[in-house]
């Protein structure tokens, strides 16, 4: 069993220990670390911790490959003196000054997206759960759930409440991410949330704040309208922290800071994120009528990779607004669940090929982790990267089953953030055809990348 406590030292030591800590964060498998002075972690003495399989570079990140007790491993590094899960620690080392560069900016704005969404994942998983209890055992399939029960009005609003309040939620982790006060993130999630202004916003009723007119609009369910207030919010915050005198900042702080957003936020940030929000929800929808069945097919075969650069973040966040805004998702998330499969069947065609019995159990185990599990990084190391050609094959099984989906016009509708077998409830809500030949493209990526897998691979020298 994993020395986690002992993990969590090691690692610690092999980053340059708290103080060159900015902020750290954990997904499914990868300690994220937001570091002051990369150089004074090499990859090379990461590496060489015992329980670390890997070390990735995305988004302004060090991330580090521990598996699927990374959220122990998480733990045991919070409980450390001077670390501090998700936030800020001491800055006793000044922080590594870098270029302003097109990659930079890009991968800047990467990190606050994931330090953001990433950790709200377990909400959305949760409300997609529930919204898609209605819908299998509501009204419009099985039939179990009558409209007029309770448990069917109870069920809903849950599932509701996770997309509707996403602002709130979204507030607190962006506030975490980029070092402002995570209760006031909150608090500024409530204000766009308020009833009055969702209110006025339907009605077209004029408004201004300090005279300066509102384009009011309703902020439920939406993203980016909160995290580019937010982060415009920590500097406000800052600011304020360092003229105010430490005898007033609690009382000052906060009001000053919040009377400086209304305008920023209600009369620029706000509509601003709302239109770039419904834009880029209609620019996906668009992309999935003109492209078709082959923008289905590239997602499903591509999005694995988009997962290894950290890159995938950023297409969740568009997932979210999609499904915040419109309730279903016909292009990337059928793409990306699809993909996942990929992984599975990659697995598969190793198990064939590979002669030693280790590397076999090994490869069967990466393909349970990731069917049963939904945890695709063990895949994705152990076996596409060591021989690479894998890969290939994984691509082709996606494409193939991202083909057969696009044609039939699957639709997701529901966001389930796992990769595992349940990712298939995604295609529940629709006709009962679309949950059949969902789980008929999941088989065909599968199969495909099993097949292509091991006739690419049949001749590698799998003893290295």
């Amino acid at each position: 069993m994993a020395d986690n406590k002992k993990i969590a030292q090691d690692v610690l030591e092999a980053v340059g220990g708290a103080a060159n800590i900015t902020s750290v964060s954990h997904c499914m498998t990868r300690l994220r670390f937001n570091l002051k002075d990369e150089s004074l972690a090499p990859d090379d003495a990461v590496k060489k911790v015992a329980g670390v399989a890997g070390v990735m570079h995305s988004g302004g990140q060090t991330q580090i490959i521990i598996g699927q007790n990374v959220d122990k491993v998480y733990a045991e590094l919070t409980r450390i003196p001077g670390v501090s899960g998700g936030g800020a620690v001491p800055d006793d080392v000044p922080a590594e000054k870098k270029p302003l560069t097109l990659k930079s900016v890009g991968g800047a704005i990467m990190d606050v997206l994931s330090g953001s969404l990433v950790p709200a994942i377990p909400v959305m998983l949760a409300a997609s759960i529930f919204k898609m209890l209605v819908a299998v055992f509501g009204p419009d399939m099985l039939g179990i759930l009558p409209a007029e029960s309770d448990l069917y009005t109870l069920f809903t609003l849950v599932g509701d409440a996770g997309f509707y309040f996403f602002p709130v939620l979204v507030g607190y982790t962006c506030a975490k991410k980029v070092g402002a006060t995570p209760v006031m993130g909150i608090f500024l999630g409530g204000i766009l949330l308020h009833p009055t202004i969702t209110q006025m916003a339907n009605d077209g009723t004029p408004f201004t704040v300090y005279g300066i007119p509102a384009a009011l609009q309703s902020y439920a369910s939406t993203i980016l309208p909160i995290i580019l207030s937010v982060c415009v919010m920590a500097q406000v915050e800052k600011f304020f922290k360092k003229i105010i005198p430490d005898s007033l900042k609690v009382m000052f702080v906060p009001v000053l800071t919040t009377a400086v957003m209304l305008p920023i936020a209600l009369c620029v940030l706000g509509p601003l994120g709302g239109f770039l929000g419904n834009y880029i929800c209609a620019a996906i929808i668009a992309f999935g009528n003109v492209a078709g069945f082959i923008g289905v097919a590239v997602i499903a075969a591509t999005w694995e990779f988009l997962v290894m650069t950290g890159m995938h973040h950023v297409m969740i966040s568009q997932m979210i607004l999609v499904f915040a805004q419109t309730g279903y998702d016909p292009v990337i998330s059928v793409g990306a669940t699809l993909a996942g499969f990929g992984v599975v069947g990659m697995c598969l065609g190793m198990f064939f090929v590979v002669k030693d019995k280790e590397q076999k159990g090994l490869t069967i185990s990466y393909a349970i982790a990731s069917l049963i599990g939904g945890v695709t990084e063990p895949g994705l190391y152990g076996v596409g990267m060591r021989w690479m050609k894998p890969f290939i094959g994984m691509a082709i099984g996606g494409f193939a089953g991202g083909l057969y989906a696009g044609i039939m016009g699957v639709t997701c509708y529901a966001m389930v953030p796992v990769a595992s077998v349940i990712a298939l409830t995604a295609f529940l809500g629709g006709s009962s055809a679309n949950f059949i030949n969902g789980i008929i493209a999941a088989i065909i990526t599968i199969v495909v990348s099993a097949i292509a897998t091991f006739l690419l691979c049949r001749k590698v020298d799998t003893s290295k």
